[in-house]
Order: structure tokens, then C-alpha cells, then sequence
């Protein structure tokens, strides 16, 4: 199950940090078509958070065909956003964990990396729909 954490200062919404969270899940294979979200009981114990805030995130998930809510059951994962295999992740993790060792060792920092990492998938995504 996915354990949720807010950034209280990072400017987004609540309810747009649980979505992005969850979306991130499903991409990376941590939560699957059948999986049952936390309750918004759960939610709101764990981030002391308001409980219309969970249910705003999760109507949203349901919106975009991402989950499905059962009436006295909970939230369950309608499907998943990641078609890739867990071995073609999990070797595209290791590859891009040494990227980041090497970069290290250049002198990156994590800015210097991520705005790498932007410029080149910017222009990867560019020349594709070209």
C-alpha cells in the first residue's frame, strides 16, 4: 500500500500531491490494478490533513479512470501508467543510478542534474514529434 508525504512547502496543492503521488506509483510499478488505496480515515491519521482534501485527490483519480471507489470497500486501482516491464525498470534504474554516480563524481549537484535530465528528455520528446 502507498504511504503518503506532503512537502508542506513546496507551493502545490495537497490534493495535487496525493494525485502526483499516486500517478508516481503506477508508473514505477509500486501500485497496481487491484491494490486498494488507504482509506481517507487513514489519510487524514497519518498527515493530519482535512478529509475533503483525500477525497478531492481520490475523485480526481477516479476522473482520469485511475481508480475505482466500492461503496464500503475503499479505493481500488483501476489501472495501471506504466507498460514497461519490471526488468527493463529495474535495469533502467541501475543505468540511471550510475548516471547520477558519474555525475557526482563530474561535480554535479542535484540541480545541475535535474536540469540535465529536463534539457535532454525536452529534446528527446521534441525530436520524436518531429
Amino acid at each position: 500500500m502507498i504511504e503518503f508525504h506532503l512537502d508542506r512547502g513546496s507551493g502545490v496543492a495537497t490534493y495535487l500531491q496525493l494525485v502526483h503521488q499516486v500517478r508516481h506509483a503506477l508508473r514505477l510499478g509500486a501500485l497496481r490494478p487491484g491494490d486498494r488505496l488507504p482509506t481517507a480515515k487513514e489519510v487524514v491519521a497519518q498527515l493530519t490533513i482535512n478529509p475533503n482534501t483525500v477525497l478531492k485527490a481520490y475523485r480526481e483519480l477516479e476522473r482520469e479512470g485511475l481508480v475505482v471507489g466500492r461503496p464500503g470497500l475503499g479505493t481500488f486501482v483501476e489501472r495501471s501508467l506504466g507498460e514497461t516491464s519490471m526488468s527493463d525498470r529495474m535495469r533502467l534504474r541501475a543505468e540511471l543510478v550510475q548516471w547520477v554516480r558519474n555525475g557526482r563524481q563530474a561535480g554535479l549537484d542535484q540541480e545541475d542534474m535535474q536540469a540535465l535530465v529536463a534539457t535532454v528528455l525536452g529534446d528527446t520528446f521534441r525530436e520524436e514529434i518531429a
